[in-house]
């Protein structure tokens, strides 16, 4: 099944709290998995940032609201049980408890309402989206940006002439730890034209293995002759490794025809490439940065 929203975990978590014990949000967090009987995969799933998994988010999330309508509280760092406010809750046995549920509670108003108003101050206008947590309107705001800024680059890409664009692939590749220096690189790339080869690189900087590399701005998608040809080059000069980067996109067939031959040729195309660009800070500068914090536990525990 689908990994659930928050608002669909709170009557669950609630009810699981619901003997009046206390309870740790990692104990909670695995019966919810349980009870949802998701798989590994869903469990490990995380989101964009690679900082926690979504299931974990979004169960937190779902306490943390409960909480901040009364329905369950903290009893120490990492654990919380259930208040008077939630066992009242359950025992009117409710079909499911939501954001509209819980706005019967003046003390989640106000905490909506200072949500609500920091979302207005920050984007101009009420943005809250109530199917997702907090961590996943920014994430997906920071998705919506980046790939706007991966669409600008490629275009960006296309309009270069082949030296600038034999650069950019150089600085891309140094700043990725291969063609041991800069200086390395730049005379290795575009030396070799040898078959459908355009460079040779160091796959790192003691040089201990080459990587075999072509580079090309194309318009169309590039299919299984082009990647055949490049890897017969490999052959010829008994290479092991080889990157094959483009502008555009792969055909379905070459994806298929590097996956089954002994040579390791990784693929690398127009999104892709844009895509590492930003995540090696090539052609891209910050304009802005961001620190999501959390109350420190440890801190405000006594001895």
């Amino acid at each position: 099944m689908a990994i659930p929203d928050y608002q669909s975990m709170m009557l669950p978590l609630l009810r699981f709290i619901g003997d009046g014990k206390e309870h740790s949000l990692r104990e909670s967090i695995d019966a919810l998995a349980d009870q949802f009987a998701l798989s590994d995969e869903e469990r490990r799933y995380m989101l964009p940032s690679g900082q926690q998994t979504t299931f974990d988010n979004r169960a937190g999330w779902a306490r943390t609201y409960m909480k901040k309508a009364g329905l369950l509280e903290s009893t120490r760092r990492g654990y919380f049980k259930i208040t008077r406010r939630g066992t009242d809750v359950l025992k009117q046995n409710p079909t499911d408890i939501d954001v509209q549920f819980l706005k019967q509670f003046n003390e989640f108003l106000e905490f909506q309402t200072a949500h609500r108003n920091n979302a207005e101050v920050t984007n101009g206008e009420d943005v809250v989206d109530e199917a997702q947590t907090p961590e996943e309107e920014i994430e997906a705001a920071y998705q919506k940006v980046r790939q706007g800024l991966a669409t600008e680059l490629l275009q960006t890409i296309k309009t270069l002439s082949p030296t600038f664009f034999e650069r950019l692939v150089i600085d891309l590749l140094v700043k990725m730890g291969y063609g041991g220096t800069r200086t390395d690189a730049g005379e290795a790339i575009g030396r070799s034209g040898d078959g459908g080869i355009d460079g040779i690189i160091k796959e790192d900087r003691l040089g201990l293995d080459a990587v075999y590399m072509q580079a090309k701005r194309w318009e169309g998608s590039v299919g299984r002759p082009e990647i055949q040809k490049f890897a017969g080059a490999l052959q010829g000069q008994r290479a092991r490794k080889g990157i094959f980067i483009t502008t555009s996109t792969f055909t379905q067939e070459a994806d298929e025809y590097v996956s089954r031959i002994d040579s390791k040729i990784v693929l690398i195309d127009g999104g892709r490439l844009a895509q590492l660009m930003i995540d090696y800070n090539v052609g891209v500068t910050s304009t802005a940065l961001y620190e999501l914090k959390r109350v420190d536990s440890d801190y405000f525990t006594e001895e």
